[in-house]
């Protein structure tokens, strides 16, 4: 992927935030219908299969690949073939005529202070495949479980207080961040964490009432799952910032598809773990609607959401993404209202 100039990097980055944010949302709200209308609640199975999308990913990839080494030779001759013209040109003025001296010098001032600028400024190259597929197999396991975390929360808590419980990630991500070097620790910054903070403060005291008591009386779980949730959302968003920097250093295609790969092959023992310590049976979904849910949840919010997400924090930060997903918090509290009528 081409660099993008900064300024418009901020903003095509807040677009794409914005689209994860209303995919989110609505994903949170048909996990949270499975689990309680439908009674499927298979928060290890749902999140397994999500994540395995993800593997589609190293189709595209290796297509990519396959084109780009059909098409390469052609670019490289022109471009020899260029240089060999422009060789000629300079031979040719050179015999034609004499050097204009101070023209060699301004020329090779110049070129000086280019390269004392280039000595400045830090390069950074692009991944390689080697390094593209050891990172996100290093990662699948910390995105897994910030993923199985926030969707059990949605199994006994409602999905406002999930999402406002989530977006205290923005606490984690501030101090993690600035603890790595990703994210400046200034007076603005701490405000707007703590804004989102008080949210917590606001579902631990008033957030349980006895309708929701009644209907979910395990919502304190629900909520500390949400919280563990956003703790490693924080941890994995500022160490995949700190590794990648920029978007253009990264083959994200590759990056998911690596993800999905190795959750494949490494966490389905959990299946068998869970399923003979009673904490989650297997049962495949009995009815072609809930496939069809699971299915559209898996590609649209996962497979394509979390792609746009990891764009999005690249090109901004990771505090400017964790703390714009707060937005999650209106809609989902408006969600519930209607869905499920909770005021």
């Amino acid at each position: 992927m081409a660099a993008i100039p900064t300024p418009a990097r901020h903003t095509v980055g807040l677009f794409l935030l914005l689209g994860v944010v209303f995919i989110w949302v609505a994903s949170s709200f048909l996990v949270s219908n499975l689990f309680g209308k439908l009674e499927y609640n298979r928060p290890f199975f749902i999140t397994y299969l999500n994540t395995s999308t993800f593997s589609l990913y190293l189709v595209g990839a290796y297509a990519s690949r396959v084109w780009k080494s059909r098409h390469s030779t052609k670019p490289a001759q022109r471009k020899r073939s260029r240089s060999d013209d422009n060789t000629a040109l300079l031979l040719a003025d050179n015999t034609s005529g004499e050097v204009d001296t101070s023209e060699v010098t301004s020329t090779s001032d110049d070129v000086s202070s280019r390269l004392g600028r280039a000595r400045l400024e830090p390069i950074q190259s692009k991944l390689s495949v080697r390094e593209t597929v050891l990172l996100g197999t290093s990662f699948c396991g910390l995105w897994f479980a910030a993923n199985v975390t926030q969707n059990a929360s949605l199994a006994y808590t409602t999905v406002a207080n999930s999402s406002i419980l989530c977006s205290t990630s923005g606490l984690f991500t501030l101090i993690i961040g600035a603890a790595a070097g990703v994210e400046n620790f200034n007076g603005m910054r701490l405000a707007a964490v703590l804004v989102s903070v008080l949210g917590v403060y606001s579902i631990m005291k008033f957030g349980t009432d006895e309708a929701t008591s009644t209907h979910m009386p395990l919502s304190w779980l629900g909520d500390m799952l949400a919280l563990l949730s956003a703790a490693l959302y924080g941890c994995y968003t500022t160490l995949l910032k700190r590794r990648i920097g920029d978007e253009s250093r990264l083959d994200t295609p590759l990056f998911f598809g690596a993800v999905g790969l190795a959750n494949i092959l490494l966490l389905w023992p959990g299946f068998i773990v869970l399923h003979y310590t009673g904490i989650e049976t297997f049962r495949l979904p009995h009815s072609g609607s809930m496939w069809l849910m699971i299915i559209v949840n898996a590609l649209i919010g996962t497979f394509l959401s979390d792609y746009l997400w990891l764009l999005a924090m690249l090109m901004t930060s990771p505090l400017v993404v964790t703390l714009g997903l707060s937005l999650t918090i209106p809609l989902s509290m408006a969600g519930d209202i209607i869905f499920k009528g909770l005021s």
